[in-house]
């Protein structure tokens, strides 16, 4: 097996053509150094077939959701049998067991031992006593106190207090709710499950356990929700004072930690180098004291220098940089003067020594700093050193600079420490930034989208990874938003299988940023397609229907099937959500109806009365086609299939729709019965008639067919008898349905029903005979005052308002010797009114139309 094919098993290097230390080196390309002469980590397993996209399928709340990398996740209603059951406690070894695996690995190579626990009785003694009567204590120093030496005194003091033990957390870059699901996830085994809000908050309730909580960066209402949500736990709080204070009423405990003395911080430089001091380095370190007002960070870095300064004036105590001693100089005697004089470092230097140690350290280690600083302080996993580097042996680089204390543990890993960054970038560490940091986001593009990958171990490194990615978007001098593209369409999925889904979104967000900046559609719309599905899984409804939205809107413009199909489904999981279903799925009446979304159509302001919605509907033979509102492959479930089974939207969409069809019907209806006059079939009410409906007869009094009608025999000027009024039809068009003069009335043909009022016909013109048979009247009669009748509330049981009869008598039976339709006769026009009298008023019924067929 080649040497430069070899790589740590948990990464499965071995199987990659390109291989640790040359994934991105030219072919061919030898290592600076000889490899170790050791067997290799892992065995030759020959090359590996590519293979399928990997997809994990989980539970959140009650949606299943299933990780595509491909076409974009998708969620589905959970089906019951996949509701996973009621997380179990883990026990003492395995809260043990996990804790060791989330504590930063050590690196390879000899180590100076921990320096101990100095002037931190005090403080150890007052928080182990808080947190035993169950109050939470907030501990607040400056960066490089000792914040976490003291921290991990503690929690080994409080491992027996409480029932679940300790659980530590890191609070850099997390939320409140990120912080609630990791320590529902470190006592409670449920693996590929995380709960909702509500779920989540009930069993975090029952939490017991001593908290140890460092880096907190939040603080006032936010860190009180954080308390409220666990009131079983106690925490110990670690945060710097720029860090917002608790509020006034949370009952926190504060414990303020200051520098060493100046004993103490002498002591603990003698322990780092292992020696006594000499005068000049006892001087040299008391005016450090009083520069740093006794940080130990700055002590633990002062040890560091003086053995490097040791190891280059050939001490016989002094190591390399793998820990071996070195070979002793034969022209240099040991304390004797003689060799090489090196002089301690000026306070400048030991108050800010990052420059000065990393002169003295590796190629391999100085290289690494360069990615920190690129990385914006982030420290790659050690097992990736050699891959960036292009040094097999690059790996011990990570100790070299934590034994210089130019590294901290944050959670999982290493940053820079506090104060490192800042110095380095101000001598020069930061010129290639921007190419070290888009070589870091090539090669975790190709790591995170190895199958032997797993998302546990992706997320593990998700903030080294969102560090590169940030840095190569614009706004941050980023040159390379492609790459930045790429590496969040691979690195994505990982972060939503392996639950970090704080993560997940942000690593949406920039790649959302970038697929934008570069012009990629499809790239965008997969990011908001999946932003879309955590707002949904989160509960943020709105949010979650704009992403949806602009996905399947990008998408449709690239004709990407697959992708619209499983957006609509999701969206159709969100207006399932926020429709507000009712029992039975009906709207009741008179309800307030919510203004219709999109291109619904509107209903009425009162709501859909049953009784207009039951009269509206067709036969049950009859098929009614209506507009489909349901995109296609919509996921929906069965009992919304019907017509009354859907959200209120559909009951308002359904009742539209038959409103519109009887609207139609009546006007088909009108449009069939407007020639009556072109057949001959007159109407029957006159100008010089009034109906009223004050009579009780129940007819109206300008009906000739009406026994109580006050017509008088010569006031149907048309010649022929009059129909009676058919409820369900309307006056012939005019204005606002008032008569048009100019028209002739005409018989109605036997055995052929009306189906409306009919219209007023033409006066007659003076000097020409009125229709045989018939007796004509010169003076019409006195006009009464018509009353406008109210519909009736069932359309198949008209009734006709009546008038109190005028005087008049019942006119005749209809004649049977009238001319036909088309006979000169049937057209001659009746008498006119006199000059003078009032124009007479016709009032019609105004009915309920008939449901059209």
């Amino acid at each position: 097996m080649d040497p430069m094919n070899r790589g740590p098993e948990e990464f499965n290097h071995a199987d990659d053509t390109v291989g640790v230390a040359g994934a991105h080196a030219e072919p061919g390309a030898g290592p600076q150094r000889p490899p170790r002469d050791r067997e290799p980590v892992t065995p030759d397993f020959g090359p590996r077939a590519a293979g399928l996209a990997r997809t994990v399928q989980l539970v959140s709340g009650d949606f299943l959701l299933t990780v595509n990398p491909i076409d974009g996740s998708e969620i589905e209603n959970c089906p019951p049998g996949a509701i996973p059951g009621r997380a179990v406690r883990r026990s003492a070894a395995e809260r043990a067991e996990g804790e060791r695996a989330a504590r930063p690995p050590l690196p390879p190579g000899l180590m100076t031992p921990t320096p101990a626990l100095l002037e931190r009785q005090e403080e150890r003694a007052r928080l182990v006593r808080l947190l035993g009567r169950g109050r939470s204590v907030r501990l607040t120093g400056p960066a490089g106190s000792g914040r976490s030496a003291l921290l991990d005194a503690v929690a080994g003091d409080c491992a027996e207090l409480a029932p679940d033990g300790v659980v530590r957390l890191s609070g850099h870059r997390r939320t409140p709710t990120e912080l609630l699901h990791e320590l529902y996830t470190t006592v409670f085994h449920a693996p590929l499950h995380r709960p909702d809000r509500a779920a989540l908050l009930e069993r975090v309730h029952e939490i017991g356990a001593v908290v140890v909580l460092d880096d907190l960066e939040f603080g006032g209402a936010t860190l009180e929700e954080l308390l409220m949500a666990t009131p079983e736990c106690a925490y110990v709080l670690a945060a710097t004072p720029d860090v917002p204070a608790p509020q006034s009423d949370s009952h926190v405990e504060e414990v303020f930690l200051s520098g060493l003395g100046r004993s103490a911080s002498l002591e603990l430089l003698e322990q780092a180098v292992d020696r006594a001091l000499t005068d000049e380095e006892a001087n040299w370190a008391g005016d450090l004291w009083f520069e740093s007002e006794g940080l130990p960070l700055r002590f633990v870095q002062a040890g560091a220098l003086l053995r490097q300064r040791d190891h280059l004036r050939g001490e016989p105590n002094s190591l390399d940089p793998y820990g071996f001693p070195m070979e002793e100089p034969a022209e240099a005697s040991v304390f004797s003067g003689e060799g090489r004089e090196i002089p301690l470092p000026t306070l400048g230097e030991g108050a800010a020594p990052a420059a000065l140690l990393a002169s003295r350290l590796s190629e391999a280690a100085r290289a690494t700093l360069r990615f920190a600083v690129a990385l914006g302080g982030e420290v790659p996993h050690q097992a990736h050193l050699p891959a960036l580097v292009g040094d097999t042996h690059a790996d011990a680089a990570l100790g070299e600079l934590l034994d210089s204390g130019l590294l901290s543990p944050v959670g999982s890993r290493y940053r820079l420490a506090a104060g490192v960054l800042a110095q380095l970038e101000s001598t020069g560490y930061a010129t290639d930034a921007a190419e070290r940091a888009h070589a870091a986001a090539q090669h975790y593009t190709w790591w995170t989208g190895h199958p032997s990958v797993t998302p546990e171990r992706a997320a593990v490194e998700a903030d080294a990874v969102l560090a590169s990615m940030s840095a190569l978007v614009p706004g941050d001098q980023g040159e390379h938003p492609a790459t930045a593209v790429r590496l969040a369409r691979a690195a994505a999925p990982a972060f939503a299988a392996g639950l970090h889904w704080g993560a997940w979104e942000r690593t949406l967000r920039v790649g959302s940023e970038a697929a934008r900046l570069t012009g990629e559609v499809a790239e965008e719309a997969y990011f908001h397609h999946e932003l879309g599905v955590l707002a949904l899984c989160n509960g943020g409804l709105d949010r979650a229907r704009a992403e949806l939205e602009a996905s399947i809107g990008l998408r449709g413009a690239l004709a990407d099937k697959r992708g619209t199909v499983a957006g609509r489904r999701a969206l159709a999981l969100v207006e399932d959500r926020s429709g507000g279903l009712l029992q039975g799925g009906r709207t009741p009446a008179a309800e307030e109806v919510p203004p219709p979304r999109y291109e619904e159509p509107k209903a009425p302001p009162g709501g859909v009365p049953p009784a207009a919605v039951t009269a509206q509907l067709p036969d049950p033979g009859v098929t009614l086609i209506t507009r489909r509102e349901t995109p296609v492959g919509a996921a929906m479930p069965k009992a919304r299939r019907t017509l009354f089974g859907g959200a209120r939207r559909n009951l308002i969409a359904a009742g539209a729709g038959a409103l519109l069809a009887a609207v139609l019907g009546t006007v088909v209806t009108l449009g069939a019965t407007s020639n009556n006059n072109d057949d001959g079939q007159g109407d029957n009410v006159k100008q010089q008639q009034s109906a009223n409906e004050d009579d009780g007869s129940g007819g109206l009094n300008a009906d000739p067919n009406n026994p109580g009608s006050s017509a008088k025999p010569g006031d149907n000027k048309g010649g022929g008898p009059a129909s009676p009024s058919k409820p369900g039809a309307s006056s012939k068009p005019g204005a606002s349905g008032q008569p048009v003069p100019g028209t002739s009335g005409s018989p109605s043909t036997p055995g052929k029903s009306s189906t409306g009022p009919s219209t007023p016909s033409k006066p007659s013109t003076p000097g020409k005979p009125s229709t045989p048979g018939k007796p004509s009247h010169s003076t019409p009669p006195t006009p009464t005052p018509s009353k406008s009748s109210t519909p009736t509330s069932t359309p198949s049981t008209p009734t006709t308002p009546s008038s109190p009869p005028s005087g008049g008598s019942s006119p005749p039976p209809p004649s049977t010797n009238s001319p036909p339709a088309s006979s000169p006769a049937a057209k001659t026009p009746t008498s006119s009114a006199p000059a003078g009298s009032k124009p007479p008023t016709t009032s019609t019924s105004p009915t309920k139309s008939a449901p059209a067929t």
